[in-house]
Formats: structure tokens, sequence, C-alpha cells
């Protein structure tokens, strides 16, 4: 199995500081993206705590299999899954209790959405908290993988709206799901095999809200290599507005 990866951030053109962000945990074949929220510098915290409590835990597992874990494994899922899914619970729990230990403070209420895919022999494991995004591109066809944690997703499955509905709808940064808001989180997590040259994005809303999904496979098909693929989909998400911070990390699979 061979990964290779390419991530990139932009502070968008609306504001003035960059709240996402991501690693390229490239041992682990662990990749990840968030998307903090609640201003004054509060989303950049969260989200920073939650990727590096990610990080951490998957390096001290891997070095130490017996390593003490913050929450107990589901007994009804594998041990790779159950690795995503408690280092995404450990995430929560380090950005819930910081929220609380600074609640003077302006960061009370911080939170952050979570993406990660994790390649393990033959397949991919993700996992994720919030609006952000994971796609799947095979045979050159983008397919939305992840499902928003959001108040208009909740409203289409509902109301079978229209596309003018979905475009007019007046709340579409809603969230009803995020790290850090409270004490436990739950987790969506699914399998996907895998075939050479399976490409993923995990992206913030800040690209999917501004480039339609057609734009993004078109960008990701054409493009020179991951690098060119990310530095054109962050350009096009700024040239249609660029009203949130953007993120993008491409990971691909090749066989050997």
């Amino acid at each position: 199995m061979r990964i290779i990866s390419s991530a990139l951030t932009d502070v968008g053109r609306k504001r003035d500081h960059n709240e996402d962000n991501f690693y390229l945990h490239k041992e682990e074949n662990l990749f990840l993206v968030a998307d903090g929220m609640g201003g004054h510098a509060s989303g950049e915290v969260a989200s920073k705590i939650v990727v590096e409590t990610i990080r951490d835990f998957f390096t001290r597992t891997s070095k130490d299999p017996d390593a003490t874990w913050a929450y107990k494994m589901y007994k009804d899922k594998k041990y790779e899954e159950n690795r995503l899914i408690v280092s995404i619970e450990e995430g929560n729990k380090r950005v819930y209790e910081h929220s609380m230990k600074v609640s003077k403070d302006k960061k009370r209420g911080m939170g952050t959405t979570i993406t990660a895919v994790l390649f393990v022999e033959g397949g991919a494991y993700i996992g994720w908290v919030g609006d952000s995004r994971i796609y799947r591109i095979r045979n050159n066809k983008l397919e939305q993988v992840s499902e928003d944690h959001s108040l208009l997703n909740e409203m289409i499955k509902k109301n079978n709206m229209t596309e003018e509905e979905i475009e007019n709808f007046p709340h579409k940064n809603v969230i009803l799901r995020a790290i850090g808001l409270k004490p436990r989180v739950e987790v969506d997590v699914k399998y996907y095999p895998l075939q050479d040259g399976d490409i993923f994005l995990l992206c913030s809303d800040g690209l999917s809200g501004e480039v339609v999904d057609d734009e993004i496979e078109r960008i990701i098909i054409e493009a020179d290599d991951l690098d060119d693929a990310n530095k054109k989909l962050i350009q096009e998400a700024n040239k249609n507005g660029g009203k949130d911070n953007i993120t993008a990390a491409l990971a691909q699979y090749f066989e050997n």
C-alpha cells in the first residue's frame, strides 16, 4: 500500500485569521481537517487541540499498543475503527475541558468540526463530526461519502427541498453536532474498500460552500498532481467569494 498526500489552507478573502487546521500523519496513513468556530481565536484553538490530540493518540498507541485509552473500545468494532473513534472522542474531551477552564474568557463555547481518513490494508475508515466534508474520487467520479451534521441537511432529508429552496435557506451555517460543545460526542464512521487510484478529499465548508461538486471534480481530475489540485481548489473558492477559511487535503491510494 502506498499513499501520497497534499494539503493547503487559506484564510479566504473576508476573514482576518484562519480557524482551520489540518494534519497529514503519513506514518499512520491518517489525514485530518478541522474547521474551528467560536470567534476571537477560539475556533483556531479548538481545531488545533482536536487535530493534535488525534495525532498524538495515534502516535502513542502505535508505539505502545498497551497505552491507556481515555475511553473503552467498542466490542462490535475492529481495532483500527476503534482507534479512530476513540481518538476523536478524546479530542472532544480535550476541547470541552479547555473551554470549561477558560469559562470567563472569550473561548467559552469554542468548538470545531473534524474529518478524518485512516487508510488500512485494502480499505479506508472515514470519521467525522460536523459539516466539513469527505469526498471520494473513483474512476474520475466525485462522491460525497460523509453526511453533513447540519440543519440544512436535516431539512433536505425531511422536506425534499428544491435547489432554489436550498440556495435561499437562511441558516446554512447551523450545525447540529460539533467537537467540544458537550462532554461526549457521537462520531460517525464508515468503511470503504479501496481500488487502486482512489482519492479522498477532506475539506472545510469554505471550499464546499463556494465550489459546486462538479467543479471540484473537474479541478481534481484535470490537475497536474495533488499539490496543483489543492492550489486550484482554493483559487476557485476565493474567486467565488472566499467568505470563509478554506482548507483542502487530498490523499490518494495505490496498491503498491
